[in-house]
């Protein structure tokens, strides 16, 4: 049977693969990936480490600290056990580079430019009517 390659009969890759992705599935060692038991102690072990910091993180997004770095860190966690978690990564990755490259765009950084520069000078102008009206005293301390 010719299917049309040099090749010795090895394996095509998938298309993502060929991009440097690596392949989707469990990433747990051999040994734990030949004992069923062993393998789905270790995806319930991964499962709720992932989840307890995807909580932490939800819990920094109100409050002080990184909440979305430690979400995406959950992921990440989540992403070396379980496929659905691996998508949704690699979707993740492809808005980031995409939102890269666009804000790279010449036109677009001029408008953040020029939008910054607009509120920047609003800013200004509001803390300069409060200085020339009230002085340096503070809100709570202005007596009418």
């Amino acid at each position: 049977m010719n299917t049309g390659s040099d090749g010795t009969g090895e394996v095509a890759m998938a298309a993502d693969e060929t991009k440097g992705e690596q392949a989707l599935g469990s990433r747990a060692p051999q040994f734990i990936k030949a004992r069923r038991v062993l393998h789905l102690s270790w995806q319930v072990g991964v499962f709720i480490v992932g989840l307890a910091v995807v909580v932490a993180g939800v819990i920094m997004l109100p409050l002080p600290g990184p909440g979305w770095l430690v979400i995406f860190g959950g992921m990440a966690i989540w992403a070396t056990e379980f496929v659905w978690a691996q998508l949704v990564l690699r979707w993740t990755k492809r808005k980031v580079t995409e939102a890269t490259q666009k804000a790279l765009d010449p036109k677009v950084r001029r408008r953040n430019i020029i939008l910054t520069s607009v509120g920047l000078v609003i800013i200004a102008v509001l803390a300069g009517v409060y200085v020339w009206k009230f002085g340096f005293e503070m809100p709570w301390k202005i007596k009418e």
